[in-house]
């Protein structure tokens, strides 16, 4: 006989589960009565209308909820607090009868509605969190500043994209918002500027990207007005066409024109011209702050007598520590504007104001500076061994170039007779 140990049978044990509250209808009288669960929380839920109830902690507090669901197969299960002190029990159940009929609006039409959500996003609109302005503003006090542009984009910004999307909450801006904002912008105020603008959209929107989970980037690849070959010039100025600026540029009034000669007198970038502090000058030397410059290294710029001459006559606006301006709050800045109606008066089209750059460095190979010493004038960095260990500054080497620089702008602008030769600054009779 074989004998087998059999396993008693368990039984199941039941799942104790706690008994629902019955409803009550929630009256001011009935909600007064309801005493404090001992642990936790209780709801009371309403006999007359379904996801309305009654909130009970153990501390006493009261206050009437609603629930809804939003969505298909999602619940919410956040709860709309209302309260009692501000809150009579037929108020609270009407404003509950409301948001549950929103839902039920939404879900009918396909569109779910989260009335509580709307509420909160209200609540951010109404008090500027995560508008573009907002967003725009917290890149710029946590990363632009630290970039050399960082303050030009966020003005920029200021003055062409917060009248348009500076109040909109970020997450509300779509794709043909941004494009319907850069055709404006195209439009008046050129290709190269829209592209600005998309370039300082794109960086804010992808920082912020970087730190919400929710948030996508709405622009994508084909947005930009320009192509980027294109933009790589070589555009020079012929003789005729700088005599033409620079006699137009003598005849406007305000910074602009003066601006246009220095621009050339010097080789520098319109920006770093623009945006020159008269606190900068020691002399007849300009120092342009790493901060300010491209290559993020100082950048020494002998000037000129001609280039001199240019600072000298601009009246002090202002504070006075401008030196292009138009009213000595803040540097010149309306380029693009400026430059239609300067085009008509000097007759030259298809230029940009960086080709007088290029044309500056072109007239300083033709006046025989060394390449290197030209080089050095626009601030490039010298490539290679020589540009690590030669740390000789060239001033001198580079302020005897500006200033044959600044002769041979003369010599084209205000060409001699035909029967005087003329000679290079520093050569005399043998």
């Amino acid at each position: 006989m074989v004998l087998t140990r059999c396993r008693p049978e368990v039984q199941p044990v039941p799942e104790k589960t706690e008994p629902k509250k019955p409803k009550i209808k929630l009256t001011d009288k009935s909600v007064s009565k309801v005493k404090p669960p001992a642990k936790g929380r209780e709801i009371h839920w309403d006999t007359e209308q379904k996801g309305f109830g009654l909130l009970v902690t153990d501390t006493g507090h009261k206050s009437f909820v609603v629930q809804y669901q939003v969505g298909s197969g999602r619940k919410s299960r956040t709860l709309r607090r209302m309260h009692l002190q501000t809150m009579k029990a037929d108020d609270a159940r009407t404003q509950a009868q409301s948001i549950i009929g929103d839902v039920a609006r939404g879900r009918a039409l396909r569109q779910p509605v989260d009335p509580l959500e709307q509420r909160r996003q209200d609540g951010r609109v109404k008090s500027g969190e995560g508008t573009f302005r907002a967003i725009a503003t917290g890149w710029f006090k946590r990363e632009g500043v630290k970039q050399r542009s960082g303050a030009r984009r966020f003005g920029e910004l200021e003055r062409l994209a917060f009248p348009v999307l500076g109040d909109r909450q970020i997450g509300d801006i779509n794709r043909k918002d941004v494009v319907k904002l850069l055709d404006e912008i195209e439009d008046t105020k050129g290709p190269g500027m829209a592209d600005y603008i998309l370039s300082a959209v794109r960086r804010v929107m992808s920082w912020y990207e970087g730190r919400n989970d929710d948030f996508i980037l709405p622009i994508r690849r084909g947005m930009a007005r320009t192509n980027a070959k294109e933009r790589n010039r070589t555009r020079v100025l012929e003789d005729d066409e700088l005599r033409a600026i620079w006699h137009a540029a003598e005849a406007t009034s305000g910074p602009y024109g003066a601006l246009l000669q220095f621009l050339l007198l010097t080789a520098v970038r319109r920006e770093e011209a623009a945006q020159m502090r008269r606190s900068e000058l020691s002399g007849s030397t300009w120092t342009i702050p790493a901060a300010r410059y491209k290559t993020g290294i100082e950048h020494v710029v002998p000037l000129s007598a001609a280039a001199l001459a240019i600072i000298d006559r601009l009246p002090r606006l202002g504070d006075g520590y401008l030196v292009f301006t138009v009213k000595g709050q803040v540097p010149f800045s309306d380029f693009t504007g400026r430059k239609r109606t300067f085009d008509k008066a000097c007759g030259v089209t298809g230029w940009r104001l960086h080709d007088l750059r290029r044309t500056a460095r072109s007239l300083m190979s033709r006046a025989g500076i060394d390449a290197d010493i030209a080089e050095r004038c626009l601030g490039h960095v010298i490539p290679g061994v020589r540009g690590v260990y030669d740390r000789y500054e060239y001033l001198e080497e580079k302020r005897h170039a500006l200033k044959e620089l600044a002769a041979l702008i003369e010599r084209i602008v205000n060409p001699p007779a035909n029967n005087v030769v003329p000679l290079r600054s520093g050569e005399g009779a043998a």
